[in-house]
């Protein structure tokens, strides 16, 4: 079956949001004395931002009751500053501009809010890009529940055996997988480490392939 469209995940893939999130709370663990393993942090990503297990890991490392609101503030703010300068990711505006030339339909799921993927994708001039949306808002479960991608692929007019979607995280992929989807899988710093398993095809960056390379490899996977 030929493919019809493409459904990317948000953060980590379109923009690396991921690296420094896990950097302002490191930093603010450090300064409690307490260091963040990236593993404990990693088991998060792709899902909700709550990551209540570090707040734990936080409590135990400092033997008080710990004011998460206060810790989210502080990183928040450290984030703020290490993500002025941030970029799109390498090969990211060159496949959404392959996606339109080639007719594919061009969708995004995502675990973060409306407000935040929105927001970013009107800063880089990249929203017009997306034909449907879907975030935290729009469903029930986040990943690695299906709901995200499932209501994209209602939203765009296709099967999930006409379109792949573009994950980094191990949470994304099994959201995408469980809904049917064939993954390609780009992994940030923050997420290399992760025990993949059943992507149809990983990449080092997205700018590793042309579109219709990418493609063609999809489709001998869904052929096998």
């Amino acid at each position: 079956m030929d493919l019809k469209a493409v459904i990317f995940d948000f953060d980590g893939i379109i923009l690396d949001t991921e690296t420094p999130w896990f950097a302002a709370y490191a930093d603010v663990f450090r300064e409690e004395g307490v260091e963040l393993p990236l593993e404990v942090w990693a088991n998060g990503i792709g899902t909700s931002f709550e990551h209540d297990p570090i707040f734990d890991l936080l409590a135990e490392g400092t033997g008080r009751d710990v004011d998460v609101a206060a810790i989210r503030r502080r990183a928040f703010d450290r984030y703020k500053k290490l993500t002025e300068s941030l970029s799109v990711l390498p090969g990211v505006e060159a496949l959404l501009s392959d996606a339109k030339r080639l007719g594919l339909k061009v969708g995004l799921a995502s675990s973060s809010d409306r407000a935040w993927v929105e927001g970013f994708l009107r800063k880089y001039g990249l929203l017009g890009h997306f034909e449907a949306i879907s975030t935290m808002e729009d469903v029930e479960r986040v990943k690695p529940a299906p709901d995200l991608y499932l209501r994209t692929l209602r939203l765009l007019g296709v099967d999930a055996r006409e379109a792949f979607a573009i994950e980094d995280s191990l949470h994304g992929l099994n959201a995408a997988l469980a809904a049917g989807l064939r993954c390609v899988v780009v992994p940030n710093p923050v997420t290399k480490h992760l025990p993949f398993s059943g992507e149809a095809l990983r990449l080092s960056s997205l700018a590793d392939m042309p579109l219709e390379t990418l493609i063609a490899r999809l489709g001998a996977v869904g052929e096998a």
